[in-house]
């Protein structure tokens, strides 16, 4: 009797990883979809800069405006909150309300690590008891809730006090705090009083898929890389039957959504300007598919820097320096470009400084070697 072997589980390539990762981020092709309905197909975007989330959209999102993304904000339709990792995110309400739950162990792992030490002796239940109290009067900004806590419990490092509520407490930063030029320490609400809708059930199959559609092909380490919980792979192995299985150059098991673009590994890309901690750098464990090791060290420091792509990877880092009536957007590359790449990257780059600085009329790009 003859047996048949298992059929080969196809490999891709760091090139072919590249390219299906930056279509689901849309970073292949600029996107025409509201700036809503892509905040929600990345599940969030990194907010611990005001603008960062504004210049990731821009990156994305073909004719974006400021006003889209501060508007979605001030009618309550996008919320500036801690969420996956336990950092600052702008997430879609709808989402927010089943993700939040489901990283509530994240959240107390979190505050046990960090700041376990310098409030020991206080009941975390009581913390947030407390905390939940003091809100639900009024939004009160996180200096002013700092204090609040302080007078409570004196003997106890104030900042650890407010942390370990920004990690125990569902919380969201009220705009105009996160907004474009708006304040960073801001007031803070109660998630329950800011958002009408209910928490949701907290499904971590639903994390898995959505954490696929906008970051897969990726690895059982990936998908705990982002979102910060453990124990995914039990999670993928009831659903794995439903899902399609790769290796990477390295032999390693990837999983994706059966349907999702999966773009020819040689497809050009446009150059890319990208904000601090963009989701695209921080979305795996292995980070090559974007990020050679030796660039990372160069762009994690661990703060991360804005980034430029070319040809998908990151080839160097840039900011913009504002004078007296000027500004100037300087590029900062870690290798030598092709001319034509070259003159897309100052193309690219002129846009994004008349997208971030329409108020200003002497604008220029600087194009240099890192250190430079």
């Amino acid at each position: 009797m003859s047996t048949r072997s298992a059929p080969a589980v196809p490999s891709l390539s760091r090139r072919a990883l590249n390219r299906a990762t930056l279509a689901r981020q849309f970073l292949l092709d600029r996107t025409q979809l509201p700036a809503l309905d892509v905040v929600r197909r990345l599940v969030g975007l990194q907010g611990q800069v005001p603008t960062a989330p504004y210049l990731g959209l821009w990156s994305r999102v073909s004719g974006f405006r400021r006003d889209d993304l501060t508007g979605l904000l001030l009618r309550r339709q996008v919320v500036r909150a801690t969420t996956v990792r336990g950092t600052l995110h702008v997430t879609a309400a709808d989402d927010y309300r089943w993700l939040r739950p489901l990283l509530q162990p994240l959240m107390a792992r979190l505050q046990r690590q960090f700041m376990g030490r310098a409030t020991a002796g206080v009941d975390p239940a009581e913390l947030v008891a407390y905390a939940a109290a003091l809100l639900a009067e009024e939004p009160l900004s996180r200096t002013r809730l700092r204090e609040l806590l302080a007078r409570r419990w004196p003997d106890r490092d104030r900042s650890a006090l407010l942390h370990s509520v920004q990690y125990l407490l569902p919380l969201v930063h009220l705009p105009p705090a996160g907004t474009w030029g708006g304040r960073v320490d801001g007031p803070c609400a109660l998630a329950d009083e800011w958002l009408t809708a209910a928490p949701a059930p907290a499904d971590p199959v639903v994390l898995v898929r959505r954490y696929l559609a906008a970051f897969g092909p990726a690895s059982v380490r990936d998908v705990q890389a982002w979102s910060g919980l453990t124990r995914l792979a039990e999670v993928i192995e009831r659903i794995r039957g439903e899902l399609r299985v790769f290796r990477d150059e390295q032999g390693r098991e990837l999983f994706d959504l059966p349907d999702a673009a999966r773009p020819d590994p040689d497809n050009p890309v446009p150059p890319r300007l990208l904000p601090e901690y963009d989701n695209l750098l921080l979305g795996h464990a292995d980070r090559t598919r974007v990020l050679g090791d030796a660039e990372r060290r160069r762009v994690i420091t661990p703060a991360v820097a804005a980034t430029v792509l070319v040809d998908g990877f990151v080839a160097g880092t840039w900011t913009i320096v504002r004078g007296d009536g000027t500004a100037t957007l300087a590029v900062r590359l870690f290798g030598r470009l092709e001319p034509a790449d070259r003159d897309a990257l100052e193309a690219e780059a002129r846009r994004l400084l008349a997208f971030a600085c329409p108020e200003l009329l002497d604008l220029a790009v600087r194009i240099g070697p890192a250190g430079s």
